[in-house]
Parts: structure tokens; sequence; C-alpha cells
């Protein structure tokens, strides 16, 4: 048996020999992440500089941003270091952070993303009242707690994991993340994994369950409107329904991945699919109102560079 005070490192098995061209992974992996670290820095200057986007849609679009440098400072980082070992194990601190990083990175996403969907309801269903509702205390507080929170479940989390015993160190994954990690457990886990599914179902699907709910209202909004009003409303929540959709399908399929033995089915896929989930989930999710007549220069640019990436 392996118990805590002995095991020292996990050993990742997601990884595969790619010979000659290993240095190659290495910078395209390399040059992905300056890329995401770069341009999302470059928006959130862009934002904080710029006074006539201190609006809330541009406030949760910035925490988005942040969120973006984030979750991909807790796996690249990490991946790039195990492209060039031969050895692939990572120390237990080291996984238990990368745990932290990256199951909070996905409960911020989906919280940002339902207090974008509260934005869009106050705007298009109480569009008088949206400056009353919408204050900078209100938005702040909103920004914290889509932080808070999970950063708070987490920390609650890992306190029950750290403790537990473990028989195994071996992970099928290219990265850390919690439900691989206790399966290692001797221990009874029942406790661990209750708080794991309560904590998961309320932010994941209390987040889509507020999100449907708000978008409901909008629908109805929409269908009793003039066609300017539902036109409108339709271009400005399509993307980020669009965004809701492909993030809920990655995660989707991480979480079956990690409750489920599919480590041979579609194993070039499955390795490197939270890389995907990190990029493509910013796909459409600027306003496409700028697009179409952007209030301010700011605007253009954001949009503009925001679709590049």
């Amino acid at each position: 048996m392996i118990n805590t005070t002995q095991l020292s490192f996990f050993t990742l098995t997601g990884y595969f020999d790619t010979g000659r061209v290993t240095y190659l992974c290495f910078f395209v992996i390399l040059a992905l992440y300056i890329f995401i670290v770069g341009s999302n820095v470059l928006l959130i200057v862009v934002i904080c500089v710029n006074r006539s986007l201190h609006e809330p849609m541009y406030m949760f679009l910035c925490s988005l941003f942040m969120n973006e440098l984030y979750g991909s400072t807790g796996l690249f980082p990490s991946l790039l270091v195990q492209i060039l070992s031969d050895v692939h194990t990572v120390s237990t601190s080291i996984c238990f952070l990368q745990v932290f990083c990256v199951h909070s990175y996905g409960a911020v996403e989906y919280l940002n993303l339902a207090i974008m969907s509260y934005d869009r309801y106050l705007a298009i269903c109480c569009p008088l009242q949206y400056n009353t509702h919408m204050t900078s205390k209100k938005i702040g507080i909103l920004i914290a707690a889509t932080w808070f929170y999970p950063c708070f479940a987490m920390v609650v989390l890992l306190s029950l994991t750290s403790p537990l015993q473990f028989c195994g160190n071996t992970i099928y994954k290219v990265y850390c993340d919690t439900h691989s990690v206790v399966k290692l457990a001797c221990s009874d886990t029942t406790v661990i994994n209750l708080y794991g599914l309560l904590a998961t179902f309320s932010t994941i699907f209390g987040a889509l369950l507020f999100i449907l709910y708000t978008y409901m209202k909008i629908l109805l909004v929409c269908f009793s409107g003039s066609d300017q009003t539902r036109q409108k409303a339709i271009s400005t929540c399509t993307p980020h329904l669009a965004s809701i959709l492909n993030f809920s399908f990655g995660a989707s399929f991480e979480i079956l991945q990690s409750r489920f033995n599919m480590k041979n089915c579609l194993v070039y896929i499955t390795r490197f699919k939270l890389l995907e989930v990190l990029r493509k989930n910013k796909l459409l999710r600027i306003n496409i109102k700028t697009l179409q007549k952007p209030k301010h220069n700011g605007d253009l640019f954001i949009t503009t560079f925001y679709l590049m990436q």
C-alpha cells in the first residue's frame, strides 16, 4: 500500500512518445500558450484604459479574459514540462494545485456565463431599470462571487482529498483532476464523492438552470415584441448561447471521460481535449452588436481581435 506519507508523486500515462516531433509539439503548444496569454492581456488592458468600455458587459468579458489566463496557466506550463520529460510524473503538491486550477476554472466560466445571461435579461426585459439594477457595486459583487465560490468549494474539496491514503499513483490523463486522484484512494471516499457531486450539480446545473430561465424570459419578450426587438435580442444572445453550448459540450466530455473508463477510446483526441476546451470556449462570446454597429473604436478593436483568437 502507498499512503500519503510515502506518496510523493503521480504518474501521468496519457502522454505518448512523439519521437522526432517532440520539439515541434513543444513549440506549437508554447506558441499557443503565448498567444492566449498575450491576446487576453491585451484585451484586458484595452477594456481597462478605455473608459467608454467601462460597461457591465465588458466588465464581465474582462472577468472571462482573466479566467482564460488563469485556466491556461493552470494547464499549459505542466504540458510543456511533460512533453520534454522522459518520465511523466508530477509531485502531489503540483497535482493538487492543478486540480484546484482546472476545476475552479470551469466553475468560474459557468458562473460568468450565468451573470452574462442575467445582464442580457435585464437589458432586454427591463431596459428602463437596467442602470438602476446593474450598478458598479452590483457588478463588483457579482464578479467577486463568481470567483470566491469556486475557490472556496475547491479549498474544501482538497482539504478532504489531501489526507487520503492511496493504493496507487497512476493517472490515465495528461493532467490531474479530482476524480482521477480520488479513484486511487484506499480509504472510504463516500463523503468526497457526495461533496463533489453536490458542488458539481450546484455550480454547473445551477448555472445552466438560471441561464435557461433568463433565456425563456428573453424569448417571451422577443415573441411579444416587434420585429426590431426580436432581431436585436437574437443578435445579442446568439453568441452567448453558442459559447454556453460549446463549453458545456467540452466540459461534459471531460466529466464522462473521468467517470468512465475511456482511456482506450479515441486516445489521441481525449488526451488533449482540455486544450480544445480552453481554446474553443472563446468563440463568438463577444456581443455581435459591435460587429454590426460599433459604438466606440474600442468595441471594433475588441471584436476584431477577439474573433481572431
